[in-house]
Order: C-alpha cells, then structure tokens, then sequence
C-alpha cells in the first residue's frame, strides 16, 4: 500500500523546486551570477545546478527593461546518490524537470530530461521559453545510468 502511495505522489509531483546554493557578483551595479541545487523530483540520485543571471534594480534602469532577465544560463548535473529511475517520459521530446520565470508574462528558463535509452544516460537540456521568436540560449549536462 505504501508503494502505491509513494507512486501515485511521484506521478502527482510537478516541477522541482530550485534551492539556491550561490550567488556571485559580478560588477558595481548589483548584477548577480544565481547558482541553484535542482533535485530531479522522478530520478531519485540526480541533482542539477543551474548558473543563471540576475539583473540589479540599476541595470534595469539603465537598459529600460524593468520586466525582463537575461535566458541565458548553464547546466551541471552528476550523480549523486544511487539512481532510480521513476516513471520518467521516455520520448524524444523528454519533460520539463523545471521552470522558472524570467520575465513578467513571457520568458521562462526550462530544464527538461530526455532519456536516451540506447545510451543508458540522462540529458539535461537547460533553455530558454519565449513567445516571440524563441530563444536559441542552451546548455546541456548528462548523467550515464549504469
């Protein structure tokens, strides 16, 4: 009974929650490099850290920008702990892991798994989400699943 608890929780979780582990900066005006520890809420022994830039309060006065932060950002993930592989998406298009706004309405910053089942590894796609054309910005990071 308790399995079916625990499985039908892992099926109901959404994205993870990130945690912030850093934060470097990087001139006078307050501009911040953000490191955050994401745990992959389906893969239990993968944990991700995503570096990611945040605008001060004087950049966006300076750029006329209030609303908006860079989409820009890189991904590291490793193993650790042992890992178990829940009820992941096993397509080509993977799922989001992770999401997180960077602007009022239209941007976010995404980290999506894709499970490469031939390779026995993880990817780790971290993107930018935009309405208006896209955003070529991306960084990957894999874990082989031995």
């Amino acid at each position: 009974m308790h399995r079916v608890i625990a499985l039908v929780l892992t099926a109901l979780a959404g994205p993870a929650l990130a945690e912030e582990v850093g934060r470097v900066g990087v001139d006078w005006t307050g501009n911040d490099v953000v490191i955050e520890a994401i745990a992959d809420p389906k893969v239990s022994g993968v944990t991700c850290h995503i570096a990611y830039f945040e605008r001060s309060v004087l950049d966006r006065l300076k750029q006329g920008n209030w609303f908006e932060d860079p989409s820009n950002a890189a991904i590291a993930c490793q193993q650790t702990g042992p890992i178990e592989l829940g009820t992941i998406a096993r397509g080509p298009k993977g799922e989001r892991v992770f999401s997180e706004g960077r602007s009022l309405v239209f941007k976010s910053l995404r980290v999506t798994r894709i499970y490469d089942e031939a390779n026995r590894t993880l990817i780790y796609l971290s993107h930018a989400n935009e309405l208006i054309e896209g955003s070529a910005k991306m960084s990957i990071s894999t874990v082989p699943v031995r």
